[in-house]
């Protein structure tokens, strides 16, 4: 009995030791496209470049795709000495984060690869100032919409204008004012309307 187990422990060390090796298939590596919006990008010396509106646009260019995928895009508006001017473009113009996005992608992004610039500063196009008046002009587009179903919306207050985030406070009323659609719609036409940087509406 112990010679048939001895044969038996015999015969599964030997066949343990003459069987292949299992075959491990080598590690691939995959290159993962981050946002530069997302990820601090370390540069070399060799990666910096002197100011002239080429270089801008060549660092842009790796920027663009990114904005591109949300609808919107920038376009270089001026060079002032070491200030850069940009204009963003479609629904990066009118999104609420714009200022964000000029900030912490944008000019990151070009001070790190152009040493020289000390400031990047966002150009708006030519938009009407936000005023009482001109928010109730926005306001009287949708009013005729509201009111076929017993609603209205007004004008509660408006404040910061001139600063970093002018601030529009409205009040909806009737069926319509709890749909958050509804309240996005007029959100958004005012945003397109002004196009204003940092631009808030919030809700009474």
């Amino acid at each position: 009995m112990r010679v048939g187990v001895a044969l038996v422990v015999a015969w599964w060390r030997a066949s343990a030791l003459l069987a292949p090796a299992p075959s491990v298939r080598p590690a691939t590596l995959r290159r993962v496209e981050t946002s530069p919006f997302e990820t601090e990008r370390v540069v070399s010396p060799e990666d910096t470049f002197p100011l002239t509106l080429d270089n801008v646009e060549m660092i842009l260019d790796e920027l663009r795709p990114y904005l591109m995928s949300d609808g919107g895009n920038v376009r270089v508006a001026g060079i002032e000495g070491p200030v850069v001017k940009l204009e963003l473009e479609g629904a990066c113009g009118t999104c609420p984060s714009s200022t964000m996005t000029m900030k912490m992608g944008l000019e990151r992004r070009l001070k790190e690869a152009i040493p020289e610039i000390s400031d990047v500063v966002q150009a708006l196009p030519d938009v009407p100032d936000v005023t009482d008046d001109a928010v109730d002009e926005v306001l009287e587009g949708v009013r005729p919409f509201l009111s076929v179903a017993g609603g209205s919306i007004d004008l509660v207050s408006l404040s910061g204008v001139g600063g970093a985030a002018p601030t529009v406070v409205l009040k909806l009323a009737g069926k319509s004012a709890s749909l958050h659609s509804v309240k996005q719609e007029i959100s958004q036409r005012i945003h397109r309307h002004f196009m204003a940087a940092g631009l808030q509406v919030d809700w009474d």
